[in-house]
């Protein structure tokens, strides 16, 4: 199948999917903690009957069962050297059930294994295991690919860019979401279809985790975005336990409901996930038969994302700015730590350019005696875990900013294009290939341009071959190019003529550095600021500045407030509000252009900030300074990852800024340990056994709440993940445990939960036991006779608190 008759399949939709293959496996006999491609196999005919029902009932796009037949998890069974083998034989297995009525997709999800810098897979590798399982998909001839319930944005990117490198086939990727909108990583539906549609994604949507009705929301938030279709495969509803099974209650008709609901919201493919038969499929058919299916157009915004956050860019909206502190020239200081290898610094500039109002970071690692390559991806690394901000990838090395753009999980803005020979024939094709946007600097190979007139006629060239390429002039922001009024009386005038011309007669947006104007000349911060509020007066998009020139920062919100620009009224108070509040927390005054001070002790802003760089110095001077171990383990560590909990819950930090301060938190503890002295008759802290239940090997949730009981002091016993109720129930009774804790993803094995339950009450085992997963709910925990649930690591350690104290 071409892109193209992909695209006409959904023009004619809606398009209908199949249902779920795991939950009705299992309940046709196939057993917990087996792999599930290696007994489709042996059981062909189970799963050719089911997906035969599935076709009957209506679908278009069959879903071969190759989900995780990748080298890292056929790996865990043994089974990495069948992987051509299984693969091709999972694909016939389902052409055979489609009989030339039904579309077949390759299916491809997630490994399992954390990506650098959170875990130790890196992201070429993970491209690699994805082309290597796409090739022989494509080979075995599949007529699509979709990579579904996907919890990584950074892994979705991954298999995109594999498939794009390694076929033509039209590629469809579904992210899944939890109960608060996000997925485990902090990305929201919104950020991930700007940057799996701008990668070349040619349908992005979700599936699995929620019910139809509990996905309305998301969806609404995706088509507000999507320029390409989306998909939609809910599950039944949450399961339930009846009779000691695991049910799924909405009916096939409550579902078909839904279904039409979620059609109308502008879903054009749609099918089911978990508990869903082809019962639910078959009335969703027929509900949804004759409805006209949704093909978004394109909606020309300028958007850039991190992971977990999207900044638009309009041309009348609100002013923006880059921060350009994150660049060595000239920083004697930041150039020492670089050469070191030492990031401190990085963070730290990241940390108060976005407290200071910066949208977008400028990141620039041009200097000599490092490899620039190397600290740029290690920099990009840090600063995406520590920052919320998208960032603009800043080089004037092509290989630099295409190695940057590969690694960076969202949108990014490259800094910049000329229209110097080879960065014009090289950048662009890489800008639309990454799906970036970029900086068009009115530059050629002569250099600056004569007049008003070349500069125009640059701008125009470097549009038109961006424009030929299939990129959009919102993908475009002209760089105004200020020169000095010291040395040319008409530099503001003509920066000012470039932007009117580039708004007003091209649509595009614009940015500026601001310092260029002022050099040479004394009280530089009057001149800039004087220069931006006219810039901005005539239409400049957004200038590339030090956020923390707080003269320069107040003078944007005020124009904007002049303007009237939408809640700029709004955004001005805020901001003086902070202000206020920070110079009273200060204690003083703070004087123009200083940034925000912090008031806390610096071992509990490391832990709070993630600042594994800077802890164990901030530890031994602590030490020095007369505080005693256990005073700095309970006045800082203790308090700052207590308020990082506060933090998450409230949805201003997210997975990596979790785990983050859990391992800076880390860090400390097991330094501090050695130097704690055990009084005789000191009560020793529980002992907790935690895993992941036999038949699941999902570990990055049950890893996190190990690492966070651990910073508490817990004894915390780490069985893995897979691991039979048996030996969870021995080790608990052996070690005295006082909690187990369990973890379980799928709904295919938390009843594994309820064993182990059911075998500390037989056993006579005094344990409680604590249960917490992306399928798991507090009344489930109370079905099953848990003793308690978390929804997250922050939580799980108020639980085990409680108990305890119980």
């Amino acid at each position: 199948m071409t892109r193209e008759e992909f695209r006409k399949l959904v023009e004619n939709g809606p398009v209908i999917l199949d249902g779920a293959t795991g939950t009705n496996l299992q309940q046709a006999g196939m057993p917990v903690g087996v792999c599930p491609e290696q007994w489709i196999i042996d059981h062909a005919q189970v799963m050719i009957d089911l997906q035969r029902a599935y076709v009957e009932a209506g679908t278009q796009i069959l879903l071969a069962p190759t989900f995780t037949a990748n080298r890292i998890k056929l790996e865990e069974y043994g089974l990495q050297d069948d992987l051509e083998k299984m693969n091709r034989r999972l694909v016939a297995i389902s052409k055979e059930a489609a009989e030339g009525k039904a579309y077949v997709a390759g299916d491809i999800t997630m490994t399992g294994q954390q990506l650098f810098p959170m875990g130790e897979l890196q992201f070429e590798e993970l491209v690699e295991v994805y082309k290597e399982q796409i090739r022989i998909l494509a080979d075995a001839g599949v007529d699509l690919l979709i990579v579904e319930t996907m919890m990584s944005l950074q892994e979705s990117r991954a298999a995109v860019l594999a498939a794009k490198e390694t076929c033509n086939l039209p590629i469809l990727v579904s992210m899944t979401y939890n109960e608060d909108g996000r997925t485990l990583y902090g990305t929201d539906p919104a950020t991930a279809i700007v940057v799996l549609q701008s990668l070349g994604a040619d349908a992005v949507g979700m599936n699995c985790s929620t019910g139809p009705k509990e996905m309305l929301e998301p969806i609404r938030q995706t088509m507000e975005y999507a320029n390409v279709p989306v998909l939609a495969k809910p599950n039944a509803g949450l399961p339930e336990l009846e009779n000691e099974v695991t049910v799924y209650k909405t009916t096939p008709e409550e579902f078909a409901e839904v279904g039409a609901k979620l059609v109308e919201e502008g879903v054009s493919l749609i099918g089911g996930c978990c508990g869903t038969t082809p019962a639910h499929i078959k009335a969703l058919a027929e509900r949804v038969r004759g409805m006209k299916a949704h093909i978004p157009e394109y909606k020309g915004r300028r958007l850039l994302t991190s992971e977990r956050k999207t900044v638009e860019l309009e041309l009348d909206g609100s002013f923006q700015v880059i921060g350009e502190r994150i660049n060595p020239t000239g920083k004697k200081k930041l150039q020492a730590e670089l050469r070191e290898g030492n990031l401190n610094l990085v963070r730290e500039m990241a940390r108060s350019q976005e407290e200071n109002g910066a949208a977008i970071l400028d990141i620039n690692m041009g200097m000599n005696g490092i490899d620039e390559k190397q600290m740029m991806l290690n920099t990009i690394y840090e600063v995406t875990y520590t920052v919320d901000c998208p960032l603009c990838i800043d080089s004037s090395h092509i290989d630099i900013i295409e190695a940057a753009l590969r690694v960076y999980p969202g949108r990014a803005l490259i800094n910049s294009i000329s229209l110097e020979k080879e960065k014009f024939e090289k950048l662009l094709p890489i800008a639309k290939k990454y799906g970036a946007m970029f900086i068009l600097l009115p530059l050629s190979d002569e250099g600056l341009p004569k007049d008003m007139e070349e500069k125009r006629s640059i701008v125009r060239t470097i549009l038109d071959a961006a424009l030929d390429l299939g990129m959009h002039r919102e993908d475009i922001v002209v760089d105004g190019l200020v020169a000095t009024v010291g040395a040319n009386p008409n530099a503001a005038l003509e920066c000012f003529d470039t932007i009117h011309y580039c708004k007003e007669e091209l649509g595009l947006a614009t940015v500026c550095g601001l310092s260029n104007i002022s050099f040479g000349l004394p009280n530089r911060p009057y001149a800039n600021a004087a220069f931006l509020t006219m810039a901005i007066a005539r239409g400049l998009t957004m200038a590339i500045a030090n956020p923390s020139q707080e003269l320069l920062m107040n003078a944007a919100f005020a124009s904007d407030l002049l303007l009237n620009k939408k809640e700029a009224d709004i955004r001005y108070i805020e901001r003086m509000n902070r202000l206020a509040e920070q110079k009273e927390a200060a204690g003083e005054n703070t004087a123009p252009n200083s940034a925000p001070v912090s008031v806390n002790h610096p071992v509990y802003d490391c832990v709070l900030k993630g600042n594994k760089g800077n802890i164990l110095t901030e530890v031994k001077v602590a030490l020095s300074a007369g505080e005693q171990p256990e005073e700095i383990i309970n006045g800082h560590l203790i308090p700052a990852i207590n308020e990082v909990g506060v933090l998450f819950d409230k949805q201003k930090y997210f997975l990596p800024q979790l785990i983050a301060s859990a391992n800076t938190m880390q860090m400390a503890i097991e330094y501090l340990e050695p130097m704690i002295q055990k009084e005789e008759d000191s009560k020793p802290m529980a002992t907790i056994v935690i895993a992941t239940v036999e038949g699941d090997i999902h570990d990055i949730g049950k890893n996190l709440v190990a690492l966070m009981l651990r910073n508490y002091g817990y004894r915390v016993l780490d069985l893995g993940k897979d691991v039979a109720a048996d030996i969870i129930v021995n080790t608990a009774m052996k070690e005295n445990a006082q909690i187990i804790a369990l973890s379980a993803l799928m709904t295919t094995t938390m009843m594994r939960m309820r064993d182990v339950v059911e075998l500390r009450n037989e056993r006579g085992c005094t344990s409680r036991v604590i249960i917490g997963g992306a399928a798991i709910t507090p009344s489930f925990s109370d079905e099953i006779g848990a003793d308690g649930y978390s929804a997250d690591a922050a939580e799980a350690v108020k639980l085990v608190e409680r108990l305890l104290a119980e």
